[in-house]
C-alpha cells in the first residue's frame, strides 16, 4: 500500500507538541477560498512551475507535486528526527490536504507509529465517515481539529461543503475522550463577526472541559503565487490579513470560555 504525499517537513514546531515531522497527504474534500496549500487539493500528482535563479538569469522549472510512499518509507523518513522527538516530546503529524481521505494508508502508518512508540497527531478538517474517524482515533494520540466557520450556509459558501458532519465528528471524538486541539483560521469579516464568535463560544462551552485548547491561525496571503504556478484561478484569494490587535482581542474574548487560547500553531 502506498499513499500520495506532497511534502514532508522536519523540525516543525506548530503542528502539535514538541519538535515534529509533518507529513502532508494529498487530496482534500474542501475547497476553502483562503487555502494556503492549493497543491494539496488534487488526488493525483500534478505539475507546478518553480522559479530557479542562476546568477542573473531566472528559469522556469517544471516539478511534479505528489509522490507515492509506503507507510514504512514515511516512518523511516520521520525516524531521522527521532532524537528531537525524544528530547522535546514531539513526534509525527499527518496533515494535508486531508489525511483521512487516505484513511487506509493513514491507519497502517499510525500502526507503525504505535509500534515504535512515536507520538502521533492528525490534522483534520473533520469531513469523513464516523467509521473512519473512530478507526483512526484508535491509533491517534492527538487531533488537530480545524473549525472554519460555525454558520452552515457560510461554511458551504466559503468551503463548498456543509459543516454538519464535521461538527458531529468533533463531538464524537470528544465523547471518546480523545485529546483535541481546535484550530481556527481567522479571516477578517468572514468568520470573526460577532455572530460567528458567539456561535463559536457556544461550541467551546459545549465541549469544555473535554476540549480545552484553541489555536487561532491568522490568515496570510503568502501562498498566492502558488495559485499562479499551478495555473489556478487566484481571484478569490483576496481576503484581508488580521492585525495583531484583532488577534489579541479575539484571544482575550475566547479565553473567557476557560480555554487555553494561543495565536498561531
Amino acid at each position: 500500500m502506498k499513499g500520495l504525499i506532497f511534502d514532508i517537513r522536519h523540525y516543525a514546531v506548530h503542528d502539535g507538541p514538541g519538535i515534529r515531522t509533518t507529513v502532508f497527504l494529498k487530496g482534500c474534500p474542501l475547497a476553502c477560498r483562503w487555502c494556503h496549500n492549493p497543491e494539496s487539493r488534487g488526488t493525483s500528482s500534478e505539475p507546478i512551475v518553480t522559479k530557479r535563479r542562476i546568477g542573473d538569469k531566472v528559469f522556469d522549472e517544471n516539478e511534479m507535486v505528489g509522490v507515492r510512499m509506503t507507510p514504512l518509507e514515511v516512518i523511516m523518513e520521520a525516524e531521522k528526527s527521532r532524537l528531537f522527538f525524544d528530547e522535546s516530546g514531539g513526534g509525527i503529524t499527518f496533515s494535508g490536504g486531508e489525511p483521512l481521505m487516505q484513511s487506509g494508508f493513514l491507519y497502517e502508518t499510525l500502526k507503525l507509529c504505535r509500534e515504535r512508540e512515536m507520538h502521533s497527531a492528525v490534522d483534520t478538517c473533520g469531513l469523513a465517515s464516523s467509521d473512519n474517524i473512530q478507526k483512526i482515533a484508535e491509533l491517534t494520540d492527538l487531533f488537530l481539529f480545524d473549525i472554519k466557520l460555525m454558520d452552515d450556509q457560510k461554511h458551504i459558501k466559503y468551503t463548498g461543503v456543509s459543516n454538519q458532519v464535521i461538527l458531529n465528528n468533533l463531538h464524537l471524538l470528544a465523547s471518546m475522550g480523545k485529546k483535541i486541539w481546535l484550530r481556527m483560521p481567522v479571516i477578517p469579516g468572514i468568520n470573526d463577526t460577532p455572530d460567528d464568535i458567539r456561535k463559536l463560544m457556544n461550541l467551546l462551552i459545549e465541549l469544555y472541559p473535554k476540549v480545552k485548547n484553541l489555536n487561532l491561525l491568522p490568515y496570510h496571503a503568502a501562498a498566492k503565487s502558488k495559485y499562479d504556478r499551478l495555473g489556478l484561478d487566484s481571484s478569490d484569494y483576496v481576503f484581508n490579513q488580521p492585525t495583531p490587535e484583532v488577534m489579541e482581542s479575539l484571544k482575550l474574548k475566547l479565553s473567557q470560555t476557560g480555554y487555553a487560547v494561543k495565536i498561531g500553531g
